[in-house]
C-alpha cells in the first residue's frame, strides 16, 4: 500500500467512526429520553428475585440436592474474589465504573476496528447494557432492541449503584451448563466453591458470558484456553496482576470437566422427601425461591448408612447366587453397527453407583473382556469371575450362559481389579435418629434412588416380627412380670373357639426349652413365650400400651395373639421412634428431618422445634421401665441372637433382631444412648428371603457396618440406676413388686398349660388357673402362620 492511500484509509476510517460516535450520541440521547413500552419497571430491580433453586443441606451444610430449572447461588459482591471481578471488567468492560452505562471510548473503538476489520465485528455493549439485556430483552440484532437496550442502561444506572450492578451481573449472566452466575459456574465447571478458584480459572470463567458454547472448557477446551490467555493478557495490561502471576497462570493446566455429581453424600431419598415437603407448603415457588433446606442429617452418618445398605444387600446377592447375564446384543462384524449396538445396550442398563454396566466381548471359562460405557474394554480373571463361574461353563442354560454379547454388571475392587457382579432384586433401608429429640441423621429408603424411588424407611409398611415382642415385654412388666419371671417355653392348648372347633395345640419351629426366665426368653426370641405373655396381660390392654405409648398405629395393630410375634405393620421410621423411647429413659419423641429453612438472602422462614426428653416430651414408660427394657435388650445384645454386635466392642448396646413369616422380612432394631438405628431388607412383592436367612444375617450386619462408623469416638454410656429398682440376687426388680410381694414368679409352668386371661397372681407368686381362653379359627390361621418364623 502507498503512503497516500494509507493516509486516506486512516482519513475514511477517522471520519466514519467520528460519524458513528456522533451518530451513538443523538441514538442514546434519543433513546434516554424515550419511554419504554410494555417493559418492567426498573424499581424492581431494587428487589431483585432471580430464579434460584431450592437447596438442600445436610446439618454440616454439605449440599445433598437441589431443584430447580436453573442452577443459581446468590453471592454479595464482597464474597465474589477480587481475581474474578477483575478478569470480568478486563474482558467485558474495563471502563465500567467510569461511564454512565454506555462506553463511548468504547463505541469508537469499535466502530474503527469493525470498518478496518471487515471479517472481524466487535461489541460495544458494557456489562450495564449486558444486564439490560439479559433482564429484560431479547437476544434479537434489530436497531429498536439496540435503543431499548441503551434506555434501559442509561435508567438501570440511575436506579442501582456501580457496585450493585456489578453483583447483579454476577449473579445473573449464563454461563453454560445450567449455570447461572459464576458461583453457579465455579460447581459447574471445576467443582468447588467460588472462593477456592484460582486465577487461572477465573479467567476461564470469565471468557463464558460472551459465548457460553463456544468458550466451554469442556467441550471446547482448546477455544477456551485461547480466550482465557487473551483475558489473562489484558489483565496484565490493566495492572490487575504482575507478570509472574500472569505466566504461572497461563501454565496452570485446567482440568474442566462436569462433575457426575455435586452432592457431598448419597442422600436421594433425603433430598426428595424434603422437595415434597417443601413443595406442599410453597407450590411452584419451591424451585425459583432460592430456599435453603437445613436437614437434621449428618453427611458422615448419611455415607455410612448408604454404604451399609449397598453392602449388605450385595453380600446377600453373594449368597444366593448368579442369575445371568441382564440381556443380549448381537455384535455386528461392521465394527459401526456394533459400537452402536453396544452404546444402546449400555443405555438401557445404566450404571448404579459403583456397580457399571458392560458388554462382553468375548468370554471363556477364565477370562472374559468386556467393554464400559466410556470406550475402555476390561479384563476380568481369577476370583473376579468366581461369582459367575456357573454361567462361564457349557453346562450354563442359554439364558444364564455368559458369552459376547452379554450385557453384564462389573464392579472394581480398591485394588482396581474388576468382578462380574449382578444388580439386586431385593430391597433394604436403614433409618437413624437422635433418641433425644427424634432428629434424624441418616435415611437410605433403597439400594438406588434412581432404579427407584420408593422410600422404604417412611414408605413400606411391614411386619416387623420379633422386633415387637420387646413392647410386648414391657407393658408386661407393668403387669407385674419381671426379668426373673419364669416362664415356660412350651406347647400352649387353645380350647374350642365360641363356635365350635377342636383344641389346638401349636407348636414353635424350634424345640421347647421349657421353663427360662423372661431374660433369657427375649434373648433367645421364643415365640411361645411372647404368646404366653400377651395371653396373660390381654390383647387389648397390650394394644392400647403399644400404640399410645410408643406411637404405633392403631389400626394396624391387631389386638390379637398375633401381635406376640409381630402380626401388625410397621415402617423402619416408626420403628426407629418407638425404640428411641427406650434409649431415652421413657419419653416419646417426634422424628423430624427439616431443622431450618431460610431464603436466598438467608432470612429465617422456620426452624424446628423438637419435643426433647426430658424437657418438653411427654413421658410414656416409666424410667425404671425404660432402665429394665435396655437391660433386657442388652441381653439380647450380648448372650442371644444379637450377640454379633460384640465385634464393635461396646458394652452400651441393645437391641432386637427379627424375621416375618417364611423370612420375608429380616429386621434389626438397635441403639447406644447417643443414636437409634432400624435396619431391614426384603422385597417389594414380599417372598422368602430364604430358608436360611434371619434377620440377624440380613439386618444385624448393616447395622454392625453403620454403628461402627456412626459410633466412631462416641463415649461409652450406661444409664443410672433409677429410682424404683431394686437388685436382688443379680436380677433387677421393681423396688414395690418384689419376690412374694407382687411379683409374679411364674407363668404357665407345668405341662401343656392352658392359656388364659390377664389374672392376679396367687400368694406363692404363680399365676392362678382361670377360665382358658378360646380363639377363632382366623386367629389361629394367623398364629400358625406366624410360626413359621425364626425365633431371631
Amino acid at each position: 500500500m502507498s503512503l497516500q492511500k494509507f493516509y486516506i484509509t486512516v482519513r475514511w476510517s477517522l471520519s466514519i467512526g467520528a460519524i458513528g460516535v456522533a451518530s451513538s450520541v443523538c441514538v442514546v440521547t434519543h433513546a434516554a429520553n424515550e419511554p419504554i413500552a410494555a417493559e418492567p419497571s426498573i424499581d424492581t430491580l431494587a428487589d431483585y428475585r432471580p430464579k434460584v433453586p431450592l437447596r438442600v443441606y445436610t446439618a454440616d451444610h454439605v449440599l445433598i440436592g437441589e431443584f430447580g430449572a436453573e442452577r443459581r447461588e446468590l453471592v454479595r459482591l464482597q464474597d465474589i474474589p477480587v481475581p474474578l471481578k477483575n478478569a470480568v471488567l478486563a474482558i467485558e468492560d474495563a471502563r465500567f465504573y467510569e461511564h454512565d452505562g454506555v462506553d463511548f471510548l468504547g463505541l469508537l473503538r469499535a466502530s474503527i476496528a469493525n470498518l478496518t476489520h471487515r471479517g472481524t465485528q466487535q461489541g460495544a455493549s458494557t456489562l450495564t447494557m449486558q444486564l439490560a439485556r439479559n433482564l429484560f430483552l431479547s437476544n434479537e440484532r434489530t436497531l429498536s432492541r439496540k435503543l431499548r437496550e441503551i434506555a434501559i442502561a442509561f435508567k438501570i444506572e440511575h436506579a442501582l449503584t456501580k457496585d450493585q450492578i456489578l453483583e447483579m451481573y454476577m449473579n445473573q449472566i449464563y454461563l453454560g451448563q445450567r449455570a447461572y452466575g459464576f458461583a453457579a459456574a465455579a460447581h459447574a465447571y471445576f467443582g468447588r466453591d467460588m472462593k477456592d478458584l484460582t486465577l487461572a480459572q477465573c479467567a476461564m470463567l470469565a471468557g463464558l458470558p460472551k459465548a457460553p458454547s463456544a468458550y466451554n472448557p469442556v467441550v471446547n477446551p482448546k477455544r477456551a484456553k485461547i480466550r482465557q490467555e487473551y483475558i489473562l493478557h489484558r489483565m496484565l495490561e490493566l495492572h490487575y496482576i504482575d507478570r509472574p502471576q500472569h505466566d504461572q497462570a497461563v501454565k496452570e493446566v485446567i482440568d474442566a470437566t462436569v462433575p457426575d455429581s455435586r452432592y457431598g453424600a448419597h442422600a436421594e431419598y433425603v433430598a426428595e422427601m424434603v422437595r415434597q415437603f417443601i413443595y406442599s407448603q410453597y407450590k411452584d415457588e419451591t424451585y425459583t425461591r432460592g430456599l435453603n433446606v437445613t436437614t437434621t442429617i449428618r453427611s458422615s452418618d448419611q455415607e455410612a448408612a448408604y454404604r451399609s445398605v449397598r453392602k449388605g444387600i450385595m453380600d446377600y446377592e453373594r449368597r444366593h447366587g448368579y442369575r445371568g447375564p441382564e440381556g443380549f446384543v448381537r455384535l455386528s462384524h461392521d465394527g459401526d453397527e456394533r459400537d452402536e449396538a453396544i452404546d444402546e445396550a449400555l443405555h438401557d442398563y445404566p450404571d448404579s453407583g459403583e456397580i457399571v454396566t458392560a458388554v462382553v466381548m468375548a468370554a471363556t471359562p477364565h477370562n472374559v473382556t468386556a467393554r464400559l460405557s466410556d470406550g475402555n474394554e476390561v479384563h476380568v480373571t481369577g476370583d473376579g469371575l468366581r461369582f459367575a463361574a456357573h454361567s462361564l461353563g457349557i453346562q450354563a442354560p442359554p439364558a444364564q450362559r455368559i458369552r459376547p454379547g452379554s450385557i453384564v454388571h462389573m464392579i472394581a475392587d480398591a485394588k482396581g481389579r474388576w468382578e462380574i457382579t449382578q444388580l439386586p432384586q431385593v430391597q433394604g433401608a436403614l433409618v437413624s435418629l437422635a433418641p433425644q429429640d427424634g432428629a434424624i441423621r441418616a435415611l437410605v429408603g433403597g439400594f438406588d434412588f434412581n432404579q427407584s424411588n420408593f422410600n422404604h424407611v417412611t414408605q413400606a409398611w411391614r411386619q416387623p416380627g420379633s422386633t415387637f415382642k420387646p413392647f410386648i415385654y414391657s407393658a408386661a412388666l407393668e403387669k407385674g412380670l419381671g426379668p426373673a419371671t419364669i416362664i415356660n417355653d412350651a406347647p400352649l392348648y387353645f380350647p374350642p373357639g365360641t363356635k365350635g372347633g377342636d383344641p389346638w395345640v401349636p407348636k414353635d419351629d424350634d424345640q421347647p426349652d421349657g421353663p427360662m426366665s423372661m431374660r433369657l426368653a427375649l434373648a433367645r426370641s421364643k415365640n411361645l413365650v411372647s404368646i404366653r405373655i400377651l395371653s396373660f396381660i390381654g390383647t387389648g390392654y397390650a394394644k392400647d400400651y403399644v400404640t399410645t405409648r410408643f406411637g404405633f398405629d392403631g389400626d394396624k395393630t391387631p389386638p390379637y395373639l398375633p401381635m406376640a410375634l409381630g402380626a401388625g405393620q410397621v415402617t423402619p421410621l416408626q420403628t426407629a421412634g418407638a425404640y428411641a423411647v427406650f434409649a431415652n429413659g421413657g419419653y416419646r419423641i417426634n422424628p423430624y428431618l427439616i431443622a431450618s429453612v431460610t431464603d436466598a438472602r438467608g432470612q429465617q422462614l422456620y426452624r424446628a422445634r423438637p419435643l426433647v426428653a426430658g424437657r418438653n416430651a411427654q413421658q410414656t414408660i416409666s424410667p425404671r421401665n425404660a432402665f429394665i427394657m435396655n437391660s433386657l435388650l442388652h441381653s439380647v445384645a450380648t448372650v442371644g441372637t444379637a450377640a454379633a454386635t460384640s465385634v464393635l466392642h461396646r458394652s452400651d448396646l441393645q437391641g432386637k433382631t427379627g424375621t416375618t413369616n417364611d423370612a420375608r422380612d429380616g429386621w434389626f432394631a438397635g441403639y447406644q444412648r447417643s443414636l437409634v438405628a432400624v435396619a431391614w431388607m426384603g422385597y417389594d412383592q414380599p417372598k422368602s428371603l430364604g430358608t436360611r436367612e434371619f434377620g440377624a444375617q440380613l439386618a444385624l450386619p448393616i447395622w454392625v457396618e453403620y454403628m461402627q462408623r456412626a459410633l466412631d469416638g462416641e463415649p461409652q454410656a450406661e444409664p443410672a440406676l433409677p429410682d424404683g429398682i431394686a437388685e436382688t440376687q443379680g436380677e433387677l426388680f421393681y423396688s414395690d413388686r418384689l419376690p412374694g410381694r407382687g411379683f409374679i414368679a411364674g407363668l404357665g409352668l407345668g405341662a401343656t398349660r392352658r392359656v388364659r386371661r390377664p389374672v392376679q397372681q396367687q400368694e406363692n407368686g404363680d399365676a392362678d388357673d382361670s377360665e382358658p381362653q378360646s380363639v377363632s379359627s382366623s386367629e389361629k390361621q394367623a398364629i400358625l402362620e406366624q410360626f413359621k418364623m425364626d425365633n431371631p
